[in-house]
């Protein structure tokens, strides 16, 4: 009787222990796959919430006009600093809301990558406003709705301190300073380090993109690319102090394209991004260094961005990646006047006298004054029904490109 006693208390120890192992509250890493809180494979499928807390200029269908801070700049001069911050307020308000959320859940998405912009997290102007909480304000509101709905959530520093590509997508000055800054490499930690300890037990944040598209093709990729994996390890060991929980994503070099500069991997919980636009969609061939990759180091690899294609071409690349168990964030969620994406909206009426604008000269403020519109209020009003027509109610899914991704219109 005692030997059957401690049979079964042996047989029961062994079964909590496996259920433990097979259940946790965060997701996670096992070799080449990363795990979902139910122990199985979690692949990634969703997309990402472009142009919301990181304003694009071709999203605004603005040519040379093309970064934030441009953008802001363009603005502020049609309608004045205070009311460009009024606008931008709203526009960050209404832009993305509970019922962008609910509409992705439902369509069948698992996840959604948030790109943001680090002058968020300090006080530095950014959209008008230099509040170093307004971040965590805006991202505690959606990650509360994605919670709510079960949509997990990844954090992209699309903008780092000093700039880490070296083009408009950073919202820099033309260069990666942040790679021969160590006072921009030491803003980057701590903002992420804040980042950490902010979500450090929030069980729907998915994990945290450190910097996207690093170090743009134009510079001199030899002498820059050794720094990329050092600055990583620098922000890994900040967030590690606060925060064991996250999957940390490290995009590769050039564009999230070249993973070269990496070694071996030096974090428990690591997945290796790439990005891929415009390329061939059948076949291993434009991701078999990926997966090389990913079969050297035995690590998960994923899809941080594509899409901005036909429907045929974001169907076939998506069924070429999770052919080859590869998770996607497809770019981006929404976009005016175009069915690349998975919704749209409505260009407003007298629109064009904005993108007129922003294509003037305006190098000095002669050249301002002479570019500035007749009538100003034309101008709030065409902005403000921009951000009326943004809105989720008035705008329109793109079906084909919906079911192209495997999903459905809800």
């Amino acid at each position: 009787m005692k030997k059957l006693l401690g049979s079964l208390a042996v047989l029961g120890l062994f079964i909590s222990i496996s259920a433990t192992a097979q259940t946790t509250k965060f997701i996670g890493v096992r070799g080449k796959e990363v795990i979902g809180t139910d122990g199985k494979p979690f692949l990634i499928r969703g997309t990402n919430l472009g142009n919301w807390l990181v304003p694009e200029g071709y999203m605004f269908k603005f040519k040379s006009v093309n970064s934030p801070r441009l953008i802001n700049e363009a603005i502020a001069e049609l309608l004045g600093p205070e009311e460009a911050t009024l606008f931008w307020k709203k526009y960050q308000d209404t832009y993305i809301t509970a019922a962008d959320i609910h509409f992705l859940k439902a369509s069948g998405m698992n996840s959604i990558r948030i790109p943001f912009n680090y002058r968020l997290f300090t006080s530095e102007n950014y959209c008008g406003q230099n509040n170093p909480n307004r971040g965590f304000e805006l991202l505690d509101r959606v990650i509360g709705w994605c919670k709510k709905e079960g949509l997990y959530v990844m954090l992209d520093m699309h903008c780092a301190p000093g700039g880490q590509t070296g083009d408009n997508i950073d919202d820099g000055y033309g260069y990666p300073f942040l790679f021969k800054s160590t006072a921009m490499q030491q803003q980057a930690i701590e903002i992420w380090g804040r980042i950490a300890n902010h979500y450090k037990n929030e069980t729907i944040i998915l994990g945290y993109d450190l910097l996207t598209e690093p170090i743009a093709h134009y510079f001199n990729t030899a002498e820059l690319n050794p720094y990329l994996e050092l600055v990583y390890k620098q922000i890994t060991r900040a967030i590690r102090q606060v925060d064991k929980n996250h999957i940390l994503f490290l995009g590769g070099a050039q564009w999230d394209s070249n993973f070269k500069p990496f070694g071996p991997p030096f974090d428990a919980k690591l997945v290796y991004t790439f990005h891929k636009y415009w390329t061939k969609t059948t076949g291993t061939e434009v991701i078999q260094d990926y997966i090389d990759f990913r079969n050297k180091y035995n690590v998960p690899i994923y899809c941080g961005e594509t899409g901005e294609n036909t429907d045929q071409w974001v169907g076939d690349f998506k069924n070429t990646l999770e052919k080859n168990n590869i998770g996607w964030h497809y770019w981006p969620y929404k976009k005016m006047d175009n069915t690349r994406g998975i919704i749209t909206f409505a260009v407003p009426a007298g629109y064009d006298k904005i993108i007129e604008y922003t294509e003037k000269p305006r190098a000095d403020f002669a050249a301002i004054r002479k570019a500035a519109p007749a009538d100003r209020e034309q101008i709030k009003q065409a902005l403000y029904d921009f951000l009326k027509n943004s809105s989720f109610e008035n705008c329109k899914p793109n079906k084909g490109y919906i079911e192209a991704l495997g999903f459905k219109v809800p």
